[in-house]
């Protein structure tokens, strides 16, 4: 059975889009079918998996608007069983757009319900919106359409700022929207061994948050930040860096998270 993942976040800078791209590379190289969507006008997600945004003519803005097919703004990535459904500028302007649209928070849902079965995972890097206390239509879309929400959490001081209006959002969406949606853990990103303030973020996040939280911490790691550039995972880039192998285990658990439910 296939499961769709949102990644996000409110707060920029915390390894969403590095979180998006690597959990799926590593998820395809562990024989996964996967299909990532970019819902980030920035198309960073796309850039990253060798797809060039400003080339691509049928994305997930075309796609909820109706003025492309789906099989139409699904891409090859640079990965064998990762699929992209890329996203450019385009998409900053779908939420006006989107006024007057009946059913608009289920845009998403409606067109996913027709491939899911064709993955085992849909990952979804979701946008962000420059008010912090505000969701926009475009992760509305992405939560409704979500069985769970990763939250990566980088390991500094702030580290919690909009994390309890993230998860009020999300109790929200599910709520009103989306009943299924959980909050599938969260994971700490941008670790460094070396500081003392990293150790003391993750242990401050154990004792003050409610959810499951990953084992796996992805370390700071300048391999991780070249990457993109590239236009490649980091398993391409960089098999054997450590930034590549925190992203193996944190699909390996991941995929234990699936098997374990399964037996629910």
């Amino acid at each position: 059975m296939s499961r769709i993942i949102a990644v996000a976040n409110q707060k920029g800078g915390v390894g969403k889009t590095t979180t998006a791209i690597n959990l799926s590379a590593c998820l395809a190289e562990k024989n996964k079918k996967v299909l990532t969507l970019d819902m980030d006008p920035q198309g960073n997600t796309t850039s990253g998996l060798g797809v060039d945004k400003n080339q691509a003519e049928n994305t997930v803005y075309e796609l909820i608007l109706d003025e492309s097919e789906l099989s139409e703004c699904i891409y090859p990535s640079v990965m064998e069983n990762l699929s992209v459904i890329p996203s450019n500028i385009n998409l900053s302007g779908a939420e006006i757009e989107l006024i007057g649209f009946e059913n608009k928070e289920y845009l998403l849902k409606s067109k996913l319900d027709m491939i899911r079965s064709d993955y085992d995972y849909i990952i979804i890097d979701c946008g962000l919106k420059q008010e912090l206390l505000t969701v926009n239509l475009l992760t509305i879309n992405a939560m409704a359409a979500a069985d769970s929400v990763i939250v990566p959490i980088q390991c500094e001081y702030y580290a919690l700022e909009g994390l309890s209006q993230l998860i009020h959002t999300i109790d929200l969406i599910k709520e009103r929207l989306n009943p299924k949606l959980e909050i599938e853990g969260v994971v700490f990103t941008m670790y460094d061994a070396r500081t003392n303030l990293s150790l003391q973020v993750v242990e401050n996040v154990k004792e003050n948050l409610d959810k499951n939280i990953y084992k796996t911490i992805i370390p700071r790691n300048v391999r991780l930040a070249e990457a993109p550039s590239y236009g490649m995972p980091i398993n391409m880039y960089d098999s054997r860096s450590a930034g590549a192998e925190a992203y193996r285990y944190l699909a390996e658990e991941v995929i234990e998270k699936e098997d374990e439910n399964e037996w629910l």
